[in-house]
C-alpha cells in the first residue's frame, strides 16, 4: 500500500512541476518583458535538473559496510566505514545517508551521527566513517543503508532502502578474578579448600609397588617381570571441581551489573581448569551442562550476550522446580541482585541436601546493604550459606576473604 502511495506521489509532484513550468512559461509570453522572461529562464534550470531527476534511479547505488571486528566486549567503542558507489556521475545536490540499524544501537552513545548529509556533486565514490562510543551487550543486527537525495525546489525526491546486512555480537564485560574453591560449609562458615584429586590416566610419570584400590589396567608388565614385583603406574594428579551457577534473570536495575559477574565468576573458574554448568531462567528456561574449555566459555559468553532481564519467576521458585540441582555433585552458585526471605529459606534446605552453597550478592558501586539484607545474610550463615557481597567494578574481591569465615 505504501509503495503505491509513493508511486501516486511521485506522478503527483512530476506533474505540479509541468504545470510550473507552464505557468511561468505563460506568464512570460502574456506579460512580455525583461523580468517576466528573467524569471523563466532563471526557473528553468531548476525544472530540468527536477525533471531529470526524476528520472534517474538510485538503483545504480551499491554500498558496503565495513565493521573493525564482529566480536566485541560491553563499552568498547567501534568505528563503522559506509561506502557508497555509483557508475554514474550524475551531479547530486545533496545525498542523506543513513545506517540501518538495531533500535539498541540506534539510541547508544554515537560519536559521528550515522546518520549525514552530504554534498556529493559528481563524486562517483563517497567514504564516511561514524564512531559508536560504549557498544551495549548483545547482538546487534544492521540491515540496510538508506539513501535520500532530491533537487532544490524539493518537488521531486528520491529515496532507496539498500540491503546491507551485518551482525555484530557484544559480549559482556567482564573482570579478572582469581578463582578460589570453596569448601562443604561448617557450622563457622566456609573456607577455602582442596580440589577434588584425580589422576590423569594419559600423563604416566614413574611407577611404584602396587597398593589395594589400584585398578588392573595400571600393572606395569615389564616393570613387574623385571622386579619379580608388581608394579603400578605412577600417574600425575590433577585437582579439579565442578561448580553450576544458578542466574537471577528477574527485571532490575543491577541486571547488567550481574550479567558482567557471572561472566567474570565463569571465566575464572574455567581458566582455573575447573568445569561449570549453567542455569537460566529468563523469557525461556536454558540449561548447560558441567563442561570445561574453551568452547564451553564461548558458548555462555554467547548466551549471556543475547540474555535479557525477562523472567516473572523469582529466583526461589526457580531453583524449587530445578531438583536435579541436588543430583549434582558440585558446588552450587547463585548469582542475584537481591535477597529475600523465600530464598533463604529455600537456599538453605538444598545446602542441607547439596552441601555447598554460595549466594554473590550484586551491589552498584559504593551501595551499602539494606538492614533486611544484613539480617538476611546472618540467616543465611546460620544455616551453611555463605553470602558475598560484589560491588559493580569491584569483582576481583569476590574471593579475596574466602579463607576467613
Amino acid at each position: 500500500m505504501s509503495r503505491v502511495f509513493n508511486t501516486l506521489k511521485g506522478v503527483w509532484k512530476l506533474i505540479i512541476l509541468f504545470i510550473l513550468i507552464l505557468l511561468t512559461f505563460s506568464y512570460a509570453m502574456f506579460q512580455g518583458g525583461f523580468v517576466s522572461w528573467f524569471l523563466f529562464y532563471s526557473f528553468l534550470p531548476f525544472a530540468l535538473y527536477a525533471l531529470a531527476l526524476s528520472f534517474y534511479s538510485l538503483n545504480d547505488f551499491q554500498v558496503e559496510r565495513v565493521l573493525p571486528k564482529t566480536e566485541f566486549n560491553a563499552g568498547e567503542n567501534a568505528v563503522i566505514t559506509l561506502k557508497i558507489r555509483r557508475k554514474a556521475a550524475v551531479p547530486l545536490l545533496y545525498m542523506v545517508i543513513e545506517d540501518g540499524m538495531s533500535e539498541q544501537l540506534l539510541y547508544s552513545k554515537q560519536g559521528k551521527k550515522a546518520k549525514r548529509f552530504l554534498f556529493p556533486g559528481f563524486q562517483k565514490e563517497i567514504s564516511l566513517q561514524y564512531q559508536i562510543d560504549s557498544l551495549p551487550r548483545g547482538e546487534h543486527f544492521f540491515t540496510s543503508i538508506r539513501i535520500k537525495t532530491g533537487d532544490s525546489l524539493g518537488l521531486i525526491e528520491k529515496e532507496r532502502q539498500v540491503p546491507a546486512e551485518n551482525r555484530m555480537i557484544v559480549y559482556p564485560a567482564y573482570e579478572e578474578i582469581i578463582y578460589k574453591p570453596l569448601a562443604h560449609h561448617y557450622d563457622q562458615g566456609m573456607t577455602a579448600s582442596k580440589e577434588r584429586v584425580q589422576r590423569d590416566t594419559s600423563m604416566a610419570i614413574g611407577i611404584r609397588e602396587y597398593q589395594p584400590g589400584d585398578r588392573f589396567s595400571w600393572i606395569n608388565w615389564k616393570a613387574t617381570a623385571k622386579r619379580n614385583d608388581i608394579m603400578t603406574k605412577e600417574f600425575e594428579q590433577r585437582q579439579s571441581h565442578d561448580v553450576s551457577i544458578l542466574m537471577d534473570c528477574e527485571p532490575d536495575s543491577r541486571f547488567e551489573a550481574v550479567v558482567s559477574f557471572t561472566a567474570s565468576l565463569v571465566r575464572a573458574i574455567l581458566r582455573k581448569g575447573a568445569q561449570v554448568g549453567f542455569l537460566t531462567s529468563a523469557a525461556e528456561r536454558t540449561i548447560f551442562p558441567i563442561r570445561g574449555g574453551e568452547t564451553q566459555q564461548l558458548q555462555l559468553f554467547y548466551h549471556l550476550a543475547k540474555i535479557k532481564d525477562g523472567s516473572s519467576v523469582p529466583l526461589d521458585r526457580v531453583l524449587e522446580a530445578e531438583s536435579f540441582l541436588l543430583q549434582q555433585n558440585s558446588q552450587l552458585m547463585l548469582v542475584t541482585p537481591k535477597l529475600s526471605k523465600a530464598l533463604i529459606e529455600k537456599v538453605g534446605f538444598v545446602a542441607s541436601k547439596n552441601g555447598s552453597i554460595t549466594i554473590f550478592l550484586i551491589k552498584d558501586m559504593d551501595e551499602s546493604p539494606l538492614q533486611e539484607e544484613i539480617a538476611l545474610k546472618a540467616s543465611a550463615n546460620s544455616r551453611g550459606v555463605r553470602v558475598i557481597m560484589v560491588h559493580n567494578g569491584q569483582f576481583s574481591d569476590a574471593f579475596t576473604g574466602v579463607s576467613k569465615g
